[in-house]
């Protein structure tokens, strides 16, 4: 399966390269090969991916690695302080990322081989999946002319244009509420490096990766997700609605006038702004941390309903998404999440039901928000709780589904034992 997967992205990693610098930009393997050397353009997320792949190691070995990760980037620092050239750091964290992929290839055999590769891996994907991603939405600005976002707009009445609300919520709380939501929704990545080492912690002293992970959904969403963006180009409210699309926007209606219900039509954008809206990709990401974060303790829950929260609440309130984007993105996650489960547990006829449902929902979604946006409109009453009902199906049957896979939840294990009677005793005879 490992060896699936790693060819299946390698693949992918190199025909996106390719397209990329068929529109003269670099792909994500070029970005990241330039970060050995050149000032890292994200130097929290190496460290995250490094974090990532100490969960392999000793606590010895983690702090060697980690010494080792600092002490080269004070080196890079130095030089480029003294050159005059770009300060960032991160250039440690991915040079020990790469030696412990090599040691495991020159010194390690069997098993120990085969976990330290996985661990290096991990953290390699997690920065290769952002600059995937930066790649792919630069990507469909390129080839993308024009944006559905009328058809959405008048979709989201169904809703009640929770984008419009959420946002003249936001403008009435700033600068409080942008500073917050501003970093949560900005280290989302971040966020999900610190839940999947939680859940990862066990890995160096039972020496296995558990059968299912955050990260593999995580990347799998990150992956998936721009194909969708090639299908139904959205820019966002924000650009098509507001001041930011400048000279391209519609009008500038966002957030304190709603669009009028009138046919919509496919608009020309311009070829700066991605086209990332439907489905939102961080609904989806931070659905992927609620979900996984449900089996952590306490406070684990509490900050994985407060991300899933804050990250709703920023998409619509800064004006990056429609309300019908976040309708999708949670039927996204939950079907993406049911695949990988499906994947390490076998194809079992409940998986393949709930995955089933997923992929019909979803489908039935953008098909709703590109054909019907007009009914929807005019008939929010009916339309509004058919999405919310649709989305809710495939909550229910997913919570469902994975409480009969979990041994912990199991019906045959929810029935508390009952108590050993003990024997009745003996009676004694009377005297007589």
């Amino acid at each position: 399966m490992w060896a699936a997967a790693g060819i299946t992205t390698l693949a992918f990693l190199v025909t996106l390269e390719i397209v990329a610098r068929g529109y003269g930009l670099p792909g994500p393997i070029t970005d990241q090969s330039r970060e050995v050397i050149l000032a890292p353009e994200s130097g929290p997320l190496l460290y995250a991916g490094l974090a990532l792949t100490l969960v392999v190691l000793t606590w010895r070995q983690r702090f060697i690695a980690v010494g080792t990760a600092v002490g080269i980037d004070l080196v890079f620092w130095l030089v480029r302080w003294i050159v005059g050239a770009s300060m960032n750091f991160g250039n440690g964290a991915l040079w020990v990322v790469l030696g412990l992929a090599v040691v495991a290839l020159a010194r390690r055999t069997g098993p120990e081989r085969i976990l330290l590769l996985k661990g290096s891996g991990l953290g390699l994907l997690l920065v290769a999946g952002h600059k995937t991603g930066d790649t792919s939405l630069i990507i469909t600005s390129k080839t993308r002319p024009t944006v559905l976002d009328p058809y959405v707009a008048l979709a989201d009445h169904a809703l009640g244009d929770p984008s419009w609300l959420v946002g003249r919520m936001v403008e009435a709380t700033d600068p409080i509420s942008t500073h917050l939501l501003g970093a949560v929704y900005g280290q989302l990545p971040l966020a999900a490096a610190i839940f999947a080492l939680y859940q990862l912690r066990h890995v160096a002293i039972e020496r296995r990766f558990p059968q299912h992970h955050l990260v593999r959904t995580f990347l799998v969403i990150g992956l998936l997700g721009p194909a969708i963006y090639m299908i139904f180009p959205v820019a966002g409210p924000i650009f098509v609605f507001g001041a930011d699309g400048g000279q391209w926007a519609v009008a500038n209606l966002w957030p304190h006038t709603t669009p009028p219900i009138t046919a919509p039509h496919p608009v020309p954008f311009d070829e700066i702004t991605p086209r990332n809206c439907m489905p939102s990709l961080h609904t989806a990401w931070a659905t992927a941390i609620f979900i996984h974060s449900r089996k952590g303790s306490r406070t684990i829950r509490w900050i994985g309903a407060f991300w899933l929260i804050g990250t709703l609440t920023a998409t619509l309130g800064f004006g990056y998404h429609y309300g019908v984007d976040l309708v999708a993105g949670v039927v996204f996650a939950l079907t993406i999440d049911a695949a990988m489960r499906s994947w390490g547990r076998g194809w079992e006829p409940a998986a393949v039901r709930l995955i089933a449902l997923g992929t019909t929902v979803f489908a039935a979604l953008l098909l709703s928000y590109r054909y019907l946006p007009l009914e929807m409109a005019r008939y929010p009453w009916v339309w509004g709780p058919l999405l919310i009902l649709a989305m809710t199906s495939v909550i229910h049957t997913y919570m469902r589904t994975t409480r009969l896979w979990d041994p912990q939840t199991a019906p045959e294990q929810q029935r508390e034992p009952q108590p050993v009677q003990p024997p009745p005793a003996q009676k004694q005879p009377e005297p007589v």
